[in-house]
């Protein structure tokens, strides 16, 4: 009965912290990343100083990844800013495998071309060469989009640099607390409030086209499921109704959530939502706690957390709906589904020995990896390349977000300083 109120309350519970900083992130990567040199960018406009340091950009989202060291400016031979000027055999001399030289050249009162170049050192031969526009607004963005080509081209795994985080914080206020939905850049920057409240705020989930987030609210002290615009700032409720509503998660086509539903009585189940017509179908029906719901990147099936065989286990049914089919066998705690975009994995909250941990289940061969450390973490959720998780722990009092690898190799660690911050989930790829 404990285990069964616990996991019951799970949906509702945000444990809130002291207050809320920047997330700052600690890398831990593979032993012996590859060396490579991003050489400053030239700059060609007006001012005295190139509007963003493209460059350190790059610099930092490549060794955030743990699989590349970039070499220090001052270990640098040359600085060329075009690929006429890459002199080989000095990058040959200094040990790096890579290099990556460009310019921001301003084309207007506030508009720019970042042109960028990668070159294989060893190969004597030029891999990537591209020219972006941007404005002082997007430069940042579209130094990003430069790394995630960069990466994907020196390890075959798409970049995921210019996606969003969003997660939720909370910090004390006297004697209340103040929840806030944020929504920041992968790295932490460009941080923005989404939404602000006294009351809880939990389950954020992205659209598919990341233009919108669904979210819980409990307003009014009552839980509503809720659809954002992120641009405008508009909102709309799409589920007010007696008793719980939680746990949206977006369908393929973005038409529809799947959400948790539980009347006066309390009992959970799992039902689909049209958001237009605001229509809802039943898909479960058993008196055992169903929730926690998230589709299959095919749309055709929904994977959900249920008790009914007397713990947490994940369960699957079709979309349609029919008999659910249990997933989970290994450990008597599993919880909290989420698919891998390409569909070939399924991320868990697992307990290992005591310790709720996140395991990652390879739906063929149907074993379970161990992902992560801590005693006590949570909502797993994947990148849109399916290769990298995050997910929140605590360390101490403090509540932080971490990510790792699918393969568990490399791992950081976002603290945001002080206070709690939670429920992270991984936006999609921008549609350019």
């Amino acid at each position: 009965m404990l285990n069964r109120l616990k996991f019951s309350l799970a949906i509702l519970v945000f444990v809130a912290g002291s207050s809320y900083a920047e997330l700052v992130i600690d890398v831990q990567g593979v032993a012996q990343p590859t060396p490579v040199a991003i050489v400053p960018f030239g700059w060609e406009g007006s001012g005295a100083e190139i509007p963003l340091d493209v460059a350190a950009v790059i610099t930092s989202d490549l060794r955030r990844s743990g699989r590349f060291e970039p070499i220090p400016e001052s270990k640098m031979l040359q600085k060329p800013t075009s690929g006429a000027d890459v002199d080989f055999q000095d990058w040959s001399f200094v040990g790096v495998e890579a290099v990556v030289v460009g310019t921001v050249t301003q084309t207007g009162e506030n508009d720019f071309s970042l042109q960028f170049q990668l070159f294989d050192v060893f190969g004597r031969r030029q891999l990537v060469g591209y020219r972006m526009p941007a404005s002082r607004g997007t430069m940042r963005a579209a130094a990003h989009r430069a790394a995630d080509m960069i990466y994907e081209k020196l390890t075959g795994i798409k970049g995921v640099f210019g996606t969003k985080v969003a997660y939720v914080t909370a910090m004390e206020q006297g004697q209340k607390r103040l929840y806030s939905l944020i929504v920041s850049d992968q790295d932490g920057a460009n941080e923005h409030t989404i939404m602000e409240s006294n009351d809880p705020i939990m389950s954020p989930a992205w659209s598919p086209d990341s233009r919108q987030l669904a979210y819980v609210s409990f307003e009014d002290n009552k839980s509503s499921i809720f659809v954002q615009t992120l641009r405008s700032g508009n909102r709309f409720k799409v589920s007010s109704k007696p008793g719980i509503n939680g746990a949206p998660a977006f369908s393929p086509d973005g038409r529809q959530l799947v959400v948790t539903l539980g009347g006066v009585d309390g009992n959970l189940d799992i039902y689909t939502l049209d958001i237009t017509s605001r229509q809802t179908r039943q898909l479960t029906t058993h008196r055992a706690i169903d929730t926690e719901g998230t589709w299959s990147p095919d749309g055709r099936y929904i994977y959900f957390t249920s008790d009914r065989a007397g713990g947490p286990q994940v369960y699957r049914v079709s979309a349609k709906g029919g008999t659910p089919e249990r997933i989970t066998f290994e450990g008597s705690y599993n919880a909290r589904p989420r698919l891998s975009p390409d569909g070939t994995r399924l991320a868990v909250v697992h307990n290992d020995r005591g310790d709720y941990r996140i395991a990652v289940m390879d739906l063929a061969e149907k074993n379970l990896l161990v992902l992560s450390t801590g005693r006590q973490d949570e909502s797993p959720s994947f990148a849109p390349n399916s290769d990298i998780l995050i997910y929140a722990t605590r360390v101490g009092r403090n509540g932080v977000l971490e990510t790792v690898s699918a393969d568990g190799l490399i791992r950081q660690k976002m603290a945001s300083g002080r206070g709690d911050v939670r429920e992270p989930v991984w936006s999609p790829f921008p549609r350019f």
